[in-house]
């Protein structure tokens, strides 16, 4: 149950110390896993001292056993090495310290961490942090370089000599780390995100030379293969050598077999670069020199044509093709025009010869009454009715006499026979006599 205290009312500390120790002994006994990092043996002592820490996290723990227990292991384990402890956690109410009390421990053999490893490797693969797809490709000429290295190394001397023999003026940026032990894990992962975290940061180098599986284990580890895959700027890995695969080489953007290989593959060869602009310039020169030639033999072809030798050549051709066209045009309009004329006097000529005016010209007369009614017949007319006489060059008026002895009526002048019409009118003179009919 939860103490009630006041400022009033405060427990001492050696209270809370024995009520912390009541509340640690009820805790059971734990398998740990950790790796050594201080051991002590003092001779004569029935007791051992050692720090257990883990490697992916600035976390220790004390741990004390009977020096029986640590015998049994005492050949194979040393400061460095990865044990799995069971133990029960005390509390040293003096000091008010928290220690484990072991009662076996058992090394972490080779086999059994390339067992876990290879797990690891299994859980990460299916989150999808070793995809192809999530690989960033390298920039081609990088202009800072991050490096993460150990101090005074052979990898860091590997990188820089053979980057700068290639490119003399690339940059580095360096990051001293431990690469091995209780220490290389935060130390490399906090040195690759300070590198992340720079805009002038092209390309992160990751570098190590070759090692044990158990001094290569740090590249293997969980949080650090995390932090490389949430990088944004590419990452290289050049861990050992070409049979060494920790777990960065497979999350990294490229893997390169050793940290001189790194240096090749990150950084170009100054050499080689002019070798291949000089070649690409000679391939430029040829083409162009091939595409002039090939123009200037097409333009001499052209030139050859004889439209280019007599330009107004196909000029004249075609003006006395329009000259022939224009000739047959007019030429057919004449025609034309003719023939219109000549079907248009015909035409004119039937119809004058079928106008009642021609008939008049032939001394023939048209007889009207006094309301325009032509005469046809001479049963339409009575004695003295006045009729106007129409003929070819005017009209005069004509009366109608009496009927003679046949009972027509008819005028005053005779009408020879044979005279169509049904009747025949004599014109008046210029006295004004009437002439019959």
């Amino acid at each position: 149950m939860a103490l009630s205290t006041t400022p009033e009312t405060p427990l001492p500390v050696g209270e809370v110390s024995r009520l912390i120790g009541r509340w640690i002994d009820r805790l059971g006994a734990v398998w740990v896993e950790g790796q050594i990092t201080q051991l002590s043996r003092r001779p004569g002592a029935g007791v051992v001292f050692l720090t257990l820490r883990d490697p992916s996290h600035d976390i220790s723990v004390g741990v004390t056993c009977y020096r029986q227990v640590f015998d049994t292991i005492a050949d194979v384990v040393g400061e460095g090495a990865r044990v799995v402890v069971h133990a029960k956690p005390e509390w040293y109410a003096p000091r008010g310290q928290l220690s484990l009390r072991a009662a076996e421990i058992r090394p972490v053999g080779v086999g059994e961490l390339l067992a876990r490893l290879e797990q690891l490797k299994k859980t990460l693969a299916g989150e999808g942090l070793f995809a192809r797809e999530r690989k960033r490709p390298l920039p081609f000429l990088p202009q800072m370089i991050g490096l993460v290295c150990g101090r005074a190394s052979a990898a860091e001397r590997d990188v820089l000599e053979n980057a700068r023999h290639r490119w003399p003026a690339v940059r580095f940026a360096v990051r001293n780390v431990a690469v091995q032990g209780v220490h290389a894990v935060p130390q490399v992962v906090q040195a690759v995100k300070e590198l992340d975290a720079r805009d002038d940061v092209d390309v992160i180098v990751v570098a190590r030379g070759g090692g044990s599986v158990e001094d290569l284990l740090p590249f293997s580890d969980e949080q650090l293969v995390r932090a490389v895959a949430a990088c944004r700027t590419p990452v290289v890995s050049a861990i050992g050598h070409e049979p060494d695969t920790p777990l960065l080489d497979y999350v990294a953007d490229l893997r390169a077999s050793t940290p001189t290989d790194a240096a090749k593959k990150v950084v170009p060869d100054v050499g080689e670069e002019a070798e291949r602009v000089r070649q690409l310039r000679d391939r430029a020169r040829r083409c162009v020199g091939a595409f002039v030639e090939r123009e200037e033999r097409g333009l001499a072809h052209a030139l050859a044509r004889p439209v280019m030798e007599d330009p107004h050549r196909m000029v004249d051709e075609r003006a006395d093709h329009v000259a022939s066209l224009l000739d047959r045009g007019r030429r057919t309009l004449r025609h034309l025009l003719d023939r219109a004329d000549s079907e248009l006097t015909h035409t004119h000529a039937r119809v004058v010869a079928l106008s009642p005016a021609a008939t008049l010209a032939r001394g023939y007369a048209v007889l009207q009454r006094s309301d325009g009614h032509v005469v046809r017949d001479p049963a339409e007319v009575a004695p003295d009715e006045m009729l106007r006489a129409r003929v070819a060059e005017g009209a005069f008026s004509v009366r109608v006499e009496p009927a003679g002895a046949s009972g027509e009526a008819h005028g005053s002048a005779a009408v020879g026979e044979g005279v169509e019409g049904p009747a025949v009118a004599g014109g008046s003179t210029e006295s004004g006599d009437s002439v019959g009919a």
